[in-house]
């Protein structure tokens, strides 16, 4: 049952820390769930917790080589493993066991964060369409849902980086007018504070991101030299770690930053646009 793991090369996004850490706060119920099952899973728990997701990944990897196709419990074994390997940025194995629960596990009882840990894991990815859906999802199976702040971020989230300001500004509207005090409110960025959310998000072209602002700065000269506005953004990994992407213009239509990508690959430089 067990499949191989795929390295996926690590996504630099603000959103991934505190997502997924919103995402390991709400399951810490499940951590404490009094249910007894056939599998022990009292050592992946506890890696789980310390913040030990390698060994929480070795230990649940090797549960899941012995354990039989209707052992019970195995749906939570899969659900750490899958928020263990989002901890690792190991993406593309993490939406891999979500959906083996999804499709294996019809009577879980874990489908709201199964759904949610899908979104995030294509979110991570950059696949932004796919991770709205699932987050939608679970908000049409379960309109009751516990997670209903939590997908409202979400939907918001990813409404801003595919360029949608309305779906942005709504799902940040309810979210503040159905849970003013919620966790997820208070850490939320107010993106309707800033300048462009009323006529639309502007657009900019990565062309390179580094460890080092010396590098940052010095492919910011050569553009600059070139004619082009760039400019350095700083961000945080999901490790903590600071890093320096260069991107080149605020532009007012996503037409406009697919013809400056153009441009720019023609040049040699890869490129993404953003949001």
């Amino acid at each position: 049952m067990s499949r191989p793991v795929t390295k996926i090369p690590r996504h630099q996004d603000r959103y991934s820390k505190i997502t997924i850490l919103l995402l390991l706060f709400y399951c810490l119920a499940a951590l404490v769930t009094p249910d007894v099952f056939a599998l022990n899973l009292d050592k992946l728990k506890n890696h789980f917790l310390q913040g030990d997701y390698n060994l929480a990944i070795s230990e649940g990897e090797w549960l899941l080589a012995g354990a039989s196709a209707q052992e019970p419990g195995l749906d939570l074994l899969y659900y750490f493993l899958g928020l263990s390997y989002l901890r690792v940025e190991n993406y593309l194995r993490a939406s891999d066991i979500f959906e083996i629960i999804l499709e294996e596990f019809p009577d879980t009882r874990l489908k709201d964060e199964v759904r949610l840990g899908l979104g995030d894991s294509y979110f991570l990815r950059g696949d932004f369409t796919r991770a709205r859906s699932y987050y939608q999802e679970a908000l049409n199976k379960n309109a009751n849902t516990k997670y209903k702040a939590l997908i409202y971020s979400r939907l918001s989230e990813t409404g801003l980086k595919e360029g949608d300001t309305q779906a942005a500004k709504k799902y940040l509207d309810k979210l503040k007018s159905d849970f003013p005090q919620g966790f997820e409110s208070i850490v939320k960025e107010d993106i309707s504070s800033l300048p462009n959310i009323q006529e639309g998000i502007y657009y900019s072209v990565q062309v390179g991101y580094f460890s080092k602002n010396i590098n940052a700065k010095n492919l910011v000269q050569k553009l600059t030299e070139k004619g082009y506005p760039a400019f350095i953004e700083k961000a945080i990994t999901s490790e903590g770690k600071t890093g320096f992407r260069v991107r080149v213009g605020k532009l007012d239509s996503r037409q406009k930053a697919i013809e400056l990508k153009d441009k720019l690959s023609r040049e040699g430089f890869p490129t993404k646009i953003f949001p």
